[in-house]
C-alpha cells in the first residue's frame, strides 16, 4: 500500500521541512485532535503533527461539527508548555493562520472573528481549537487543531458562510499553507501566558467583530480584545469582558 503524502511529500520529508520531531499523515481519522491526545498520552514529543486527508468527526467549539473533506488542511499539533491558557494559544494561532492566508492570497484579506475563526469577506475560511489536558492543576499537554478550507468543496448550504483559499488564489496548495503555518506553531508560547501589546494590536488590525452589536455572549457592542484573550463588550452597564461563549450578532 502506498504511504500517504502531502502534495507528493512523505511524512518524514515534511518533518524535516518544517523542523518538527514527527509528522503523521493519515487518510481518514475521526479527529486530528483526538489523535494528538492519544499520541500525547503515549509520550509523543512536543511539536508532533498529525495531518488528515479526511476527518469524519472534526469539531469546533461547543461540540460543533467541522466538515473536513479531501482537499482541506486538517491539522493537529502537540504542545507541552509548563503552563498555558488555551484561549490565548488559540488567539495566537489565529494570528499565524491569518498571516499565512494573507501571504497566500497576496494581500490583506484575512480577518479574525473572536474566539477562533479566520474569515475572508465575512465567510469562514479556517477555525482553531485548543484543548488542554490536566492532572490535577498541572498541565500535561495542549492539543491544537487547525482546519482550513483550501481546495475542498464547500457544500451548497454553507456557500454563504464559508469560503476556501482556492477561491482567492486558484493555485493555493495545502503544502504552501503548511510551509507558512507549521514552523511557527511550536513557538506560540514564547511570549508567555498573556498576549503582548503587539499581539493585541495585531488582533485589533484584523478584528472582524469590533464595533458590531452583539446579542451573545453579552448584549452590547464589541470593543476589542483583552490581554488574557477575553472579548471586551461595551454593555449598558459599562465595559465587560467574556472568556467563553458563542457570538451572535444582534
Amino acid at each position: 500500500m502506498t504511504s500517504p503524502t502531502l502534495d507528493g511529500i512523505p511524512a518524514a520529508g515534511l518533518a524535516r521541512r518544517w523542523g518538527v520531531p514527527q509528522v503523521s499523515l493519515v487518510s481518514t481519522v475521526g479527529s486530528t485532535l483526538d489523535t494528538i491526545h492519544g499520541l500525547a498520552d503515549a509520550g509523543a514529543p512536543a511539536g508532533t503533527v498529525v495531518l488528515a486527508e479526511v476527518q469524519t468527526a472534526g469539531r469546533g467549539r461547543d461540540g460543533r461539527t467541522w466538515r473536513s473533506p479531501s482537499g482541506g488542511f486538517w491539522l493537529g499539533l502537540l504542545l507541552r508548555p509548563a503552563a498555558s491558557d488555551p484561549g490565548v494559544y488559540a488567539i495566537r494561532a489565529g494570528l499565524v493562520v491569518a498571516d499565512a492566508v494573507d501571504d497566500l492570497a497576496g494581500g490583506p484579506v484575512a480577518r479574525l472573528k473572536w474566539p477562533n475563526d479566520v474569515v475572508i469577506g465575512g465567510r469562514k475560511v479556517a477555525g482553531i481549537l485548543c484543548e488542554g489536558r490536566w492532572q490535577g492543576e498541572a498541565l500535561q499537554w495542549l492539543a491544537l487543531g487547525i482546519g482550513c478550507n483550501v481546495t475542498n468543496e464547500i457544500p451548497g448550504e454553507l456557500s454563504g458562510v464559508a469560503t476556501r483559499l482556492a477561491d482567492h488564489r486558484p493555485d493555493a496548495t495545502r503544502l504552501a499553507l503548511g510551509d507558512r503555518l507549521v514552523p511557527a506553531l511550536p513557538r506560540l508560547g514564547a511570549a508567555g501566558l498573556r498576549l503582548t501589546d503587539a499581539e493585541v494590536r495585531a488582533f485589533a488590525g484584523r478584528d472582524w467583530l469590533r464595533g458590531r452589536t452583539l446579542r451573545t455572549p453579552l448584549a452590547g457592542r464589541a470593543a476589542g480584545l483583552a490581554a488574557d484573550g477575553a472579548l471586551l463588550v461595551e454593555t449598558a452597564g459599562g465595559l465587560a469582558s467574556v472568556r467563553e461563549g458563542h457570538v451572535e450578532l444582534a
